[in-house]
């Protein structure tokens, strides 16, 4: 269990699955309003992960579940999530079919860059970042106390960006996106919450961003 405590929300977080996905639970301190970001997998871990956030609020509740792709090992318990929470669900629009076949879950709200969610008083933007998917969304928000959070799904890691298979286009498309839509916008201390492993910051990786450009991955 790990855990980012700020002013306006806390984030909470597991790995789950052979393939180390993170799960995140992001909750309002004042509202109680909980989203929970990729139901990756083990639906039982998750909701040991959602009680040890009872205490983060005063009345926590899930309002709504996000998705960072369409990719299989980030939707394994998405349907027994909606099923046992039926509220909102976001993810990109051009993922969404896709997340429908992998899940058999039709997402309620497709979202395109710079689209806005409402956690409370919290708002939480979507940010599409092509390339290893087409509709990968990162979701940004930047707490009353100043610090920047991006949860980066598979297209933002320590050491790179994510997989884009080898093809130049697609790296190109989300290399750019990530440098444009991310480490332009935001500052050194902003917090980068990946799909898989450890997190980091925009400080740490903002030097490497030339050589990443250079070895094309």
């Amino acid at each position: 269990m790990n855990e980012l405590l700020l002013d306006d929300v806390t984030i909470r977080w597991i790995s789950v699955s052979d393939m180390s996905n993170n799960v995140y639970l992001i909750t309002n301190r004042r509202s109680g309003e909980q989203l929970l970001v990729d139901a990756a997998d083990d639906a039982t871990a998750i909701a040991r992960l959602i009680d040890e956030a009872r205490n983060d609020a005063d009345h926590p509740r899930i309002a709504g579940i996000a998705t960072t792709h369409q990719h299989w090992d980030h939707v394994r318990a998405l349907a027994e999530l909606v099923e046992q929470y039926p509220v909102t669900t976001y993810a990109g629009a051009d993922d969404m079919e896709g997340i429908k076949k992998e899940s058999g879950v039709q997402v309620t709200n497709g979202l395109n860059h710079g689209d806005q969610l409402k956690l409370g008083d919290v708002i939480i933007e979507a940010i599409h970042l092509r390339g290893h998917t087409p509709g990968s969304i990162g979701y940004a928000l930047v707490d009353s106390s100043g610090q920047p959070v991006v949860l980066s799904g598979d297209s933002l890691f320590p050491g790179g960006v994510g997989n884009t298979w080898k093809d130049p286009q697609r790296f190109l498309s989300l290399i750019t996106d990530v440098s444009e839509r991310i480490f332009d916008r935001f500052p050194d201390e902003t917090k980068v919450l990946p799909g898989h492993g450890d997190s980091t910051t925009l400080g740490a990786e903002r030097p490497h961003l030339d050589e990443w450009r250079e070895r094309g991955w």
